[in-house]
């Protein structure tokens, strides 16, 4: 069975800027001493948790970018899917350089809540042309609603900031 060339290009694309993304993000993040010294709620995961989490939500990311390409009916709306996608790329990245390299989790909280915003856009606008691309962004979604609710118990416990 051979792969279809539509998924191709979605596909390498998908996972190239995921992978990217990834990079960058995991580049930026710092658990060095300024991090290890803030003092955190009771449910804070344990350090090690975070790359996995992050992993299996790229990967569905990617997955989810895919399938909301390939049904995209017109190239406005690939290109809007596109532009959703690397929105929230950015607003990803800029997340973790607020936090840990500006070392201002108070204004990285309010960051954090456009790149909430950012995935109910994916969600919303991808799953119009492709149910299992808004399900598939449904993790994404949990996974920074956490990250929001913990950056806000950081703030909380330690500001505050600058």
């Amino acid at each position: 069975m051979s792969v279809s060339k539509t998924w191709i290009l979605p596909a390498v694309v998908a996972a190239v800027t995921a992978a990217i993304v990834a990079v960058l993000g995991a580049t930026i993040t710092d658990l060095g001493p300024w991090y290890q010294s803030l003092e955190k709620p009771s449910w804070n995961p344990p350090d090690v948790m975070y790359p996995v989490g992050w992993t299996v939500i790229f990967a569905l990311n990617t997955a989810a970018i895919v399938s909301a390409w390939r049904a995209a009916p017109t190239p406005k709306v690939s290109d809007t899917i596109i532009g959703l996608f690397a929105l929230n790329a950015f607003l990803n990245i800029t997340w973790s350089m607020i936090f840990f390299r500006i070392q201002r989790p108070d204004w990285a909280f309010i960051e954090v809540l456009l790149l909430w915003l950012s995935i109910v856009a994916l969600v919303f606008y991808c799953g119009r042309y492709s149910r299992t691309a808004g399900l598939l962004f449904l993790p994404y979604l949990l996974w920074v609603t956490f990250t929001a609710a913990l950056n806000w118990a950081v703030v909380d416990l330690n500001g505050p900031f600058g």
